[in-house]
């Protein structure tokens, strides 16, 4: 008040004791983290999209492993399953539910008033996929628990923990900047059809409860270039074989990445 006071009294024309308006917008970094705290209530406030995310993963998890109705080939059932489904959480979090969740937001008028305001584009996407990271942390957790309850044993120590992170961060960026794409430019309804549409056909053929080399030989190329085959494969890389960094999936998910970001930016409508 002391501060305010003095700046003010030695202002010509203003009275002492009077505030000076300061009209601009914030700093961008603080109306990111406002977006994705507002971002994070809304996921966690939707119980759909809950059961997509954290229920379904986990049932996939439990079925599967526990059970032989797919073929997994050699190993253990449960360190092959566990990453897929980890991919699998990470892709219903920041594709799916993130893309139907902005298409009804697009089509109540909710992204139009946050048109009007200084948050460009790339603020919003990047809220978004903060508030998608907070809650695929939960998700992490609760499937790791699981997973490790049922006999699942990572490798790779440290470097694998910092390797699975590079994937996760990479494969969230390209999933979030596809659901922004497809949310911006279709009506809600198309979005929704599509959302799905696309889930359960990664499912099938993003090497997630099936290995990629059981694939016919003309649908394997497909298959590996697909976002969800590179972070399934990358996971499993270093956190089941103990490998080094994974360079192809790291690759494969930054080509992925910048091309959606790039198309999100550039033909995302606000309404």
């Amino acid at each position: 008040m002391t501060d305010s006071t003095s700046t003010s009294a030695a202002t010509p024309g203003r009275t002492p004791g009077t505030f000076a308006p300061r009209p601009g917008t914030a700093p961008l970094a603080r109306m990111i983290l406002a977006q994705a705290g507002m971002e994070l209530r809304v996921l966690l406030r939707n119980g759909e999209q809950l059961l997509l995310t954290m229920v379904i993963p986990v049932l996939l998890l439990v079925g599967f492993g526990t059970t032989t109705l797919i073929d997994v080939g050699g190993g253990s059932r449960i360190d092959f399953l566990a990453p897929g489904v980890l991919a699998l959480a990470v892709m219903s979090t920041a594709f799916t539910g993130q893309a139907i969740g902005t298409g009804f937001e697009r089509r109540y008028g909710v992204l139009k008033r946050l048109g009007a305001t200084p948050l460009p584009r790339f603020g919003l996407l990047s809220a978004k996929t903060l508030a998608v990271l907070a809650v695929q942390t939960i998700q992490i957790t609760v499937i790791s628990a699981v997973a490790l309850a049922l006999g699942w044993s990572p490798t790779g120590g440290p470097l694998g923990a910092l390797a699975a992170g590079a994937l996760i961060l990479l494969g969230t960026a390209a999933f979030s900047s596809f659901a922004l794409l497809l949310a911006g430019t279709l009506r809600a309804e198309a979005t929704l059809a599509a959302a799905n549409l696309v889930y359960v056909v990664l499912l099938g053929l993003g090497g997630v409860l099936f290995p990629v080399d059981r694939y016919p030989d003309a649908i394997q190329p497909v298959a590996a270039a697909l976002p969800i085959t590179a972070l399934a494969g990358g996971l499993r890389a270093v956190l089941t074989e103990g490998g080094g960094p994974p360079v192809v999936p790291l690759l494969v998910l930054a080509v992925w990445t910048v091309v959606g970001a790039v198309l999100a930016s550039r033909f995302f409508r606000w309404e």
